[in-house]
């Protein structure tokens, strides 16, 4: 890493805030090629994250509505507004909003938040308003009305162009990734446990960058493999990797306050030894077990 992002002495909160779900996902669906697994349920999850300390709130991504859910047969458990307010977010109050992509999962709310500035890089918005939109195989994952919010809000004068690596605040970083789609970006964080970075599809699953093998929806398969090289020299440790979609980062990662949808990725991992006895009271469903889960309030744990 660069020194000037050494130097960054700002830390920050993290949160993961899973809206949705995939249930009757296989792994055939998750990989390009052959199949590590041979064919076991492998759900996927949706998240949106959230970076709050200095004072200031940065969103990473907005997930979509109840009716696009509907439409592309995914579960919907919350809204991200909802799950805002769980952490005592007005969807109003946001500051700033940094797209890692254009896809529907990742940018499908994007007028829910009316006073934000978005940050997105060169490459994705003239990839998702570009000659790559004329194949229905690439567009599929876009929906239009995402794109046009976007343009919308580059009209109004509230949209940050990166080309590249570009600094958001002190602590929080995007770096150019590319493969998923044309520009993807990632985001790390400084935390009190080290620097954090939010994968987003650079890498759906831990199991993306444990194999070497990419998620079949690409634009670039050379980028999205030598992007997993770059995500962990961002990262301060294979734990400090936040995959986008991966339902292991709810059981990973403390529950803030309890929620089974929120956890903290500010605070250290829950230990194999902690996760082992959590499992074995879930499955002699032993009443005490939610009581029993590791939680965090305001950082803090209890």
């Amino acid at each position: 890493m660069s020194g000037l992002l050494d130097q960054d002495s700002a830390e920050y909160e993290v949160f993961a805030l899973r809206y949705a779900t995939h249930d009757d996902r296989r792994s055939g669906e998750n990989y390009l090629g052959d199949d590590p697994h041979d064919d076991i349920s492998m759900p996927l999850d949706f998240y949106v994250w959230v970076i709050r300390g200095m004072g200031r709130t940065v969103l990473v991504d907005t997930g979509f509505d109840a009716s696009t859910a509907a439409r592309r047969k995914r579960r919907y458990l919350h809204s991200p507004v909802a799950l805002l307010g769980e952490l005592g977010i007005d969807a109003a109050d946001v500051d700033d909003v940094i797209i890692t992509h254009m896809h529907y999962d990742h940018a499908g709310n994007i007028r829910a938040f009316p006073a934000a500035t978005l940050h997105i890089q060169d490459a994705e918005m003239a990839y998702c308003t570009g000659r790559c939109m004329c194949h229905e195989a690439i567009r599929k994952p876009f929906e239009a009305r995402d794109v046009c919010a976007a343009i919308e809000r580059l009209h109004a004068g509230r949209v940050r162009f990166a080309d590249g690596d570009h600094a958001v605040a002190s602590g929080i970083h995007t770096h150019l990734i590319g493969g998923h789609t044309a520009g993807l970006q990632v985001v790390r964080v400084r935390t009190a446990r080290g620097h954090v970075v939010l994968a987003s599809d650079a890498a759906h699953y831990w199991d993306h960058i444990r194999s070497k093998r990419p998620f079949p929806i690409v634009f670039n398969v050379a980028r999205m493999l030598d992007g997993h090289a770059a995500i962990e020299a961002l990262a301060d440790g294979p734990d400090h990797i936040i995959p986008g979609h991966d339902p292991a980062v709810r059981q990973r990662f403390p529950r803030w306050n309890g929620h089974p949808d929120i956890v903290a990725l500010h605070a250290p991992p829950l230990s194999d030894a902690h996760l082992a006895a959590d499992a074995s009271r879930v499955a002699a469903s032993d009443p005490a077990a939610a009581s029993a889960d590791v939680q965090l309030e305001t950082g803090e744990t209890q």
